[in-house]
C-alpha cells in the first residue's frame, strides 16, 4: 500500500515542483487539478485547504501568471526564496553540488540508478527525488525507497516546503507546498527506516 501511495503522489508532486507549468509533462496535471474531484483519490487526509489554494491559483485571476511564479521560485534570475536542492540545506556552505549531493550520487551509483535531469543539474532537486521515489515504488523497490527517503529526501524536504509555502506568493504553489507537506508527512510515517536527523544550514 505504501508503494502505491508513493507511486501516485510522488509523480504528481515531482512534476509540479520540477516542470514549468506550460510543459507537456505539467499540462495534463494542471487540467486534472482544476477539478477538485482529484482530492477524493489523494491517499493522505487533510488536503482540503491545499486543494482550495491550487484551484484558486489555476483560476488565473492573479497579479502574477503561473509561468511567472514558476520562474521566480525555481529559475531566477534573482536569488530563489526557497532553493529546491538538498545540498543548500544540508551543506554547511549552503552550496549546490555539496557533500550531500555527492553522497546521493554515490548511493545512486551503488544502486545502479540514473537520475533523469537537465544537463549538469544537481541530482538532489526536490522534483527529481520525488519522481525517483515514484519510479522506485513502481518497481517495488521497498528497501531502496526507504533509504532514499530516510537519508536523502526527508531530512531536508520539510524545511524546503516550509520556505516555499512562506514565499510562494501565488496560491497555486502555496497549495502545492501544503499538499507536499501533508504527503511527505505520510511518507515519513509509513517509512520503515528512521529518518536521519541531519543539521540544516538554511
Amino acid at each position: 500500500m505504501m508503494l502505491e501511495k508513493i507511486a501516485l503522489t510522488g509523480r504528481v508532486l515531482g512534476v509540479l515542483l520540477y516542470a514549468p507549468p506550460e510543459s507537456k509533462e505539467c499540462q495534463p496535471l494542471l487540467a486534472s487539478l482544476a477539478d477538485a474531484q482529484w482530492l477524493t483519490e489523494w491517499p493522505y487526509e487533510g488536503a482540503q485547504e491545499a486543494a482550495a489554494l491550487i484551484a484558486e491559483g489555476l483560476a488565473g485571476n492573479q497579479p502574477e501568471t503561473l509561468a511567472e511564479a514558476y520562474q521566480r521560485l525555481f529559475v531566477g534570475p534573482y536569488a530563489l526564496p526557497a532553493p529546491p536542492w538538498g545540498s543548500v540545506y544540508l551543506d554547511r556552505e549552503s552550496v549546490l553540488f555539496g557533500d550531500s549531493t555527492l553522497r546521493l550520487r554515490q548511493w545512486l551509483r551503488v544502486n545502479g540508478i540514473e537520475a533523469q535531469r537537465q544537463q549538469n543539474e544537481p541530482e538532489d532537486h526536490i522534483g527529481t527525488l520525488l519522481m525517483m521515489a515514484a519510479w522506485l515504488a513502481e518497481e517495488h523497490q521497498q528497501t531502496m525507497i526507504s533509504a532514499l527517503l530516510a537519508q536523502h529526501l526527508l531530512p531536508w524536504a520539510p524545511r524546503y516546503l516550509e520556505l516555499l509555502q512562506q514565499h510562494a506568493g501565488h496560491p497555486f504553489y502555496k497549495g502545492v507546498a501544503q499538499l507536499a507537506q501533508i504527503t511527505l508527512a505520510g511518507w515519513a510515517a509509513d517509512c520503515p527506516a528512521p529518518v536521519a536527523s541531519l543539521e540544516l544550514y538554511y
